[in-house]
């Protein structure tokens, strides 16, 4: 059991920010930034939610299977995340405290599809999204966030 519980903590490699979405008023449309100021309430343009919801976060290698499941392509701007993470599985990282750049956030749990994607992706929008909705999450300590930046467990 122990050889399981240290598995349990290594990862690979660390992961990359690949795209970054600020949503000014919860129906606007996302609007994609290089960069963002992640304070203690979220990300500093948009209109997130303090506290476990603060900064929502996308595995952007899901991006595939979505778009897979509904036969199309599918961007982030569509499912609503703040960060689209690549190379580190954000699905072993509940409860676990992460540097996203010059941010440090703690997943909280998973970010469940909302009834918008049925209209956003089509028929079955909402049905390929389940597993793959992403992660939410609390800001430990605020910092800046830009594309390319690192993502690695504290």
């Amino acid at each position: 059991m122990q050889g399981l519980m240290a598995a349990l903590d290594h990862h690979a490699q660390s992961g990359r920010v690949m795209w970054i979405g600020l949503r000014g008023a919860r129906l606007d449309p996302p609007r994609v930034v290089d960069a963002a100021e992640v304070t203690e309430g979220g990300l500093l343009g948009d209109h997130g939610r303090a506290g476990k919801r603060a900064v929502t976060l996308i595995q952007w290698e899901h991006l595939a299977v979505i778009a897979s499941l509904l036969g199309r392509d599918v961007v982030p701007e569509t499912l609503r995340r703040n960060i689209a993470v690549a190379g580190l599985n954000l699905n072993a990282l509940r409860g676990a405290v992460v540097r996203v750049g010059g941010a440090v956030l703690r997943v909280t749990g998973p970010c469940a599809p909302c009834s918008r994607m049925e209209t956003a992706l089509g028929h079955g929008g909402w049905t390929a999204l389940r597993g793959h909705g992403g992660w939410c999450a609390e800001v430990v300590a605020p910092g800046k966030v830009a594309l390319g930046d690192a993502v690695s467990v504290e």
